[in-house]
């Protein structure tokens, strides 16, 4: 941050230093999320506790969507930082990124990310990188291979294998993370600059001011009912918040994520399972931010917007917050698309926030990592199968302690956490 600050050029230089270390996790994602999901499917003694697992999660995620969704509106309606702007809609001109992304959202459907959920081809879901359409191909695949019996057998042996080497593709990669967290930060400060984060100070400090309240005190609430300390979670996690912080991106930390979280004592299963697909469905903090900065651009446009146009408002954004992780602008592009479907926020407002939405990408990253590692243990605690004295025990020690193997009759998990 420094070094952006004080040298905004040198800073602006390093741009290639966190573009390239993100690229090189990104590298690794897809091909962790097919071994993992494969695998663990075809490893579990019944196919209907793998869709049970799935319905379980997507029912948590649409909870957390909700209530981040309601945190965001009750916030800016209460502190109402957009009064006192009074910007004009037709004086607003759409430019550079901002144009494209309000293009990309105006295109999007409130049903876009069902209909992006299957790819055109199996290989261009792996080349485009969409971590949605890689899980759809996955379960299909996972469910093939428990089909076929003992003849997928030795495939899922390999798929096993070549997880384990992923794994420790991924552990040479993280030991640039330090320098490619570094060189992240060092380019959003030195390209934005302190001013540009100062003059919209309130709105951000705000949404950073919700986020810390909805992790600490919704997630919070959540975890304390399993049992399980948030804060000593959230220090357990401290390594992967710090990439995150740095690249911006909660996608740099996916498959150290699911490996820590199988060091907690989770199924293997149930981490392939939940954790790939909350990347798309449970984004905690980017549905915060769509709240909060619809109602901001209303109240800095001068336009007023009612309750029920309120909810109007929240109806859409509970489909317009889904899929969209990993997609570069995703915020922007949700937020546009929720604004053009109702057409009572003007979406050249976007450009009011868009020179401090590099920052609040952060915490929607940080959150939404949060969100994620809560929602796989309350999963595992739905289906039974959360050892809460284990986990409890692993963060006070740090020490990996992963699930013990299923019983007879079932495939044995490779321990990825200990890779």
């Amino acid at each position: 941050m420094l070094t952006g600050w004080l040298w905004p050029a040198a800073g602006v230089a390093l741009e290639p230093v966190g573009t390239t270390f993100v690229a090189a996790i990104k590298m690794l994602i897809t091909p962790i999320v097919f071994l993992t999901i494969t695998a663990g499917i075809a490893g579990v003694d019944s196919l209907r506790r793998v869709g049970r697992v799935g319905l379980k999660a997507l029912a948590y995620f649409q909870a957390g969507t909700l209530a981040a969704l309601v945190l965001g509106l009750v916030v800016v309606n209460a502190f109402r930082p957009g009064d006192g702007v009074h910007a004009r809609p037709d004086q607003l001109r759409l430019t550079g990124d901002a144009a494209r992304y309000v293009g990309s959202g105006e295109d999007r459907s409130w049903w876009h990310f069902l209909t992006d959920v299957v790819p055109s081809s199996a290989v261009g879901a792996f080349a485009e990188g969409n971590v949605l359409q890689v899980i759809f191909v996955s379960v299909l695949f996972g469910v093939a291979l428990k089909a076929v019996g003992p003849a997928g057998r030795p495939i899922v042996e390999g798929l096993d294998r070549l997880g384990l080497v992923a794994f420790r593709i991924l552990h040479y990669v993280m030991r640039a993370a330090p320098v490619g967290a570094f060189g992240a930060m060092a380019y959003t400060i030195g390209e934005c600059g302190v001013a540009t984060l100062a003059s919209l100070g309130g709105l951000v400090a705000l949404f950073y001011g919700s986020a810390l309240f909805f992790v600490l005190v919704v997630l919070g609430g959540v975890t304390a009912l399993l049992r399980i300390n948030i804060l000593r979670l959230l220090r357990h996690l401290r390594e992967e918040f710090l990439i995150v912080l740095g690249t911006s991106s909660s996608e740099s930390v996916l498959p150290r994520l699911m490996a820590k979280l199988e060091g907690l004592g989770v199924r293997r299963e149930i981490v392939g399972l939940t954790v790939p697909t909350g990347y798309s469905f449970n984004l905690d903090g980017s549905s915060l931010y769509l709240s909060l900065a619809a109602v901001y651009i209303a109240q800095a446009t001068d336009t007023p917007l009612g309750l029920g146009q309120q909810l109007g408002l929240l109806a859409v954004m509970i489909l317009t917050s889904k899929g969209s992780g990993g997609v570069t602008g995703a915020g922007f592009i949700a937020l546009a698309a929720t604004l053009s479907a109702v057409d009572t926020v003007p979406a050249a407002g976007i450009m009011l926030i868009f020179g401090v939405d590099k920052f609040m990408s952060e915490c929607r990253a940080l959150t939404n990592l949060a969100g994620n590692s809560v929602a796989t243990l309350v999963v595992a605690r739905w289906e039974g199968v959360l050892d809460v004295a284990r986990v409890n025990r692993v963060l006070r020690s740090g020490i990996p302690e992963p699930a013990d193997p299923e019983p007879a009759g079932t495939a044995d998990a490779p321990r990825l956490a200990q890779a």
